[in-house]
């Protein structure tokens, strides 16, 4: 099997103009087939105070109202997508953007209400993966923004770890998949006020022992149990690593013994 790296950034990298740029950089020089999974959420929260539109997180996710659902289009689906696309392109990488409505390559369903109405947000439920794989075989380089549809011509918001989990286990069965998630710090940190404390390896066994002594906590948990889920459906590795380092060795990494 071809090896393919798909990679997820936050809105953050790729909303400041140099950390984009030294992320594209660096995207470029990756070798073989490859994606990019990217955020905006700082981008669309300025953008919503700019048209007058308060933004509502509950637990650091937006509420989707049918005001904001128009904004995050617009900022994921065009400022950021396009950005990214334009800079790739200067940089000699074929990318095309897309949002799960484009080739319908990802549907979802409004995420039922609970404690909590989210609003227009999408639970992955279906990924167009034979579509996904021959653009990526024709040396075509996916960018995908945080956007999906439900087939009944409604968009919808969606977490991008989400969409970066699902389409690597979808195209699991077409390429030899590396899946790297990437935020500020060097990998899984023992210590969290020491940036040089990375946990090179993580097993189920580890994760789990780490999690009740408390050096695993918060938003992290989940992140690594999407990690272990993507191993478990066919992802060949996954790594968590801060965004300037994807081209070289080192942070997090994942796996299933």
């Amino acid at each position: 099997m071809e090896k393919l790296t798909l990679i997820k950034v936050g809105g953050k990298i790729v909303e400041e103009p140099a950390s984009l740029q030294q992320l594209l950089t660096d995207f470029a020089k990756i070798e073989g087939h490859k994606v990019l999974v990217h955020g905006g959420g700082r981008s669309a929260t300025a953008m919503a105070a700019r048209l007058g539109i308060e933004s509502k997180m509950v637990n650091g996710r937006r509420i989707t109202d049918e005001e904001t659902l128009k904004v995050v289009t617009m900022v994921y689906g065009g400022l950021v997508n396009k950005q990214i696309v334009a800079g790739l392109q200067a940089l000699g990488v074929n990318a095309l953007g897309l949002t799960g409505a484009d080739l319908n390559y990802m549907r979802s369903e409004k995420r039922p209400v609970k404690d909590v109405d989210y609003g227009f947000v999408g639970d992955v439920k279906e990924v167009n993966a034979p579509i996904l794989a021959d653009l990526i075989a024709k040396d075509v380089v996916p960018v995908l923004a945080p956007l999906t549809h439900d087939k009944s011509g409604n968009l919808l918001n969606t977490n991008a770890d989400t969409i970066a989990g699902e389409a690597a286990k979808a195209l699991a069965a077409y390429f030899d998949i590396t899946l790297m998630y990437c935020f500020e710090k060097k990998g899984v940190l023992k210590d969290e006020n020491d940036d040089d404390s990375v946990i090179a390896e993580l097993t189920p066994a580890l994760f789990e022992s780490y999690v009740q002594s408390g050096v695993i906590q918060g938003g992290m948990i989940p992140k690594l149990e999407n990690a272990f889920e993507a191993l478990q459906a066919g992802v060949k590795k996954v790594v968590i690593t801060r965004a300037d380092l994807i081209d070289k060795e080192g942070g997090t990494i994942i796996i299933n013994l």
